[in-house]
């Protein structure tokens, strides 16, 4: 069938497509990479016209036209599935505020919400021949955004990688109502610019000797996980397979280096399964119609029965900071928010559950604050506020550049002892001292 009538039919400009939203209304406006634009900057123009109209979406990558005006949050505000550095200056706006989610369930938020949305209006890659348009590196949950939002519209990116392989990948032109072709921005960029430190490649190298040939690779975002990578790139590892949340630089340098092949992989074999994807321009070339790579719903790629299916699975990540009890914050800096809990217990538990697999927390031992003060990343108790991303049972391995320790099993001394041990030297008496006021010193030894 041809689709072309009915995407004329459909095709409107930005400015006639956001007459469709009205004051109090919930709008989607995608996922990262495929956030709104042209329908962004067509929507604030109506500012004056609009009130409480409440956007949804997440690690947005440039700013949003309808939050430029100093009064933007007495009509708009921000709810936010996992927040970028934009994000969090919206917060301290006013207007932005984060959900707290398992992001693995997202789908089923969407699925199950009893507050759906008015409308959605996200970029997709063009229409196909067959009528569909694709989500680009932006699977995650669009699906489950199309099958319960009252108004779809579709802004047309042409350079939006076609992402396939998978499934819950795309929406047809059938179940939209209106067509943009918008101003086809370039893709945001995220990482791939700063060089791995000294710090970076020490935890790196601690962690790439735990990783053995055929094993199945998840990693975050962040200069720890990258060096990881690059590391991978250049070791003699054979046969990897990937099966992660975010599409990273890192994976393109492993795959163009020859070390990923996906062969050992017991579910999708020979394929790179993810749920979004985030990075350079290199990435997204990669990404393009690459039949290698697998763009899947979060609710699969995130879930623990997944991951646990894939034997030698690698999870790395990064923390915050870690208490002397082995609880990991990855989300804050006491109440002041820096990012969403993602996937990363998801991956904390599954690997664990994989059949020779290990997750990795890595950090720095130390931090500098804006004073140029040295504080630990180690601590006594997490700061109050700060949130428990991954429980003190569920914590396995973490890595400091002063070494790496498993958690599992240990009684509460030997975690604190544990993690004294990889502490910045000059903050292990100091915890020893806090570890002995808690009941959960033993040893008088460093």
């Amino acid at each position: 069938m041809d689709y072309t009538q009915e995407y004329q039919q459909k095709l409107v400009s930005a400015d006639e497509a956001v007459k469709l939203i009205k004051d109090g209304d919930w709008v989607d406006y995608g996922w990262c990479t495929g956030t709104a634009d042209a329908l962004d900057q067509a929507l604030a123009k109506r500012t004056d016209e609009l009130h409480d109209v409440k956007l949804r979406g997440g690690i947005i990558l440039k700013p949003l036209a309808v939050f430029e005006r100093e009064d933007a949050g007495e009509h708009f505000s921000w709810n936010s599935w996992h927040m970028s550095g934009l994000e969090r200056k919206y917060i301290s706006r006013g207007f932005a505020y984060y959900a707290p989610i398992r992001y693995s369930e997202l789908p089923r938020y969407y699925r199950d919400s009893a507050t759906p949305n008015d409308v959605a209006m996200f970029q997709v890659a063009p229409m196909d021949k067959h009528g569909f348009f694709n989500f680009g590196p932006n699977a995650s949950h669009m699906a489950a955004v199309c099958e319960t939002s009252k108004k779809i519209i579709v802004e047309v990116n042409q350079n939006m990688p076609r992402c396939l392989g998978g499934f819950e990948n795309s929406v047809h032109i059938s179940n939209v109502d209106l067509i943009v072709e918008g101003d086809n921005p370039a893709m945001g960029i995220m990482g791939g610019a700063a060089a791995a430190s000294e710090v970076d490649q020490a935890v790196a190298k601690l962690i790439v000797e735990e990783i053995p040939n055929g094993a199945c690779l998840q990693l975050g975002i962040g200069g720890m996980p990258n060096a990881v990578g690059s590391m991978i790139a250049e070791s003699d590892l054979k046969d990897l397979g990937v099966h992660t949340e975010m599409y990273v630089d890192a994976f393109v340098d492993i795959a163009k280096a020859g070390k990923i092949n996906g062969s050992r992989k017991s579910i999708d074999r020979y394929r790179q399964a993810y749920a979004f994807g985030a990075g350079t321009q290199k990435m997204y070339d990669y990404m393009d119609e690459n039949p290698e790579l697998m763009s899947a719903p979060v609710s699969y790629t995130n879930d623990i029965r997944s991951i646990s299916a894939l034997d030698n699975f690698i999870s790395i990540n990064n923390a915050v900071d870690i208490d002397l009890f082995g609880q990991i914050n990855a989300e804050s800096a006491g109440t002041k928010h820096i990012s969403g809990a993602g996937g990363q217990l998801d991956f904390v538990l599954g690997a664990y559950l994989s059949n020779g697999g290990k997750s990795f927390i890595c950090c720095s031992s130390t931090f500098k604050t804006k004073d140029g003060q040295l504080k630990s990343r180690i601590v006594p108790t997490l700061n109050p506020g700060s949130i428990v991303t991954d429980t003190r049972a569920n914590t396995h391995y973490v890595v400091t550049e002063y070494g790496k320790v498993n958690l599992k099993g240990l009684s509460s001394w030997q975690k604190c002892e544990a993690l004294i041990s990889i502490a910045h030297p000059d903050f292990r008496d100091e915890l020893i001292a806090e570890a002995e006021k808690m009941n959960i010193w033993r040893r008088s030894n460093k």
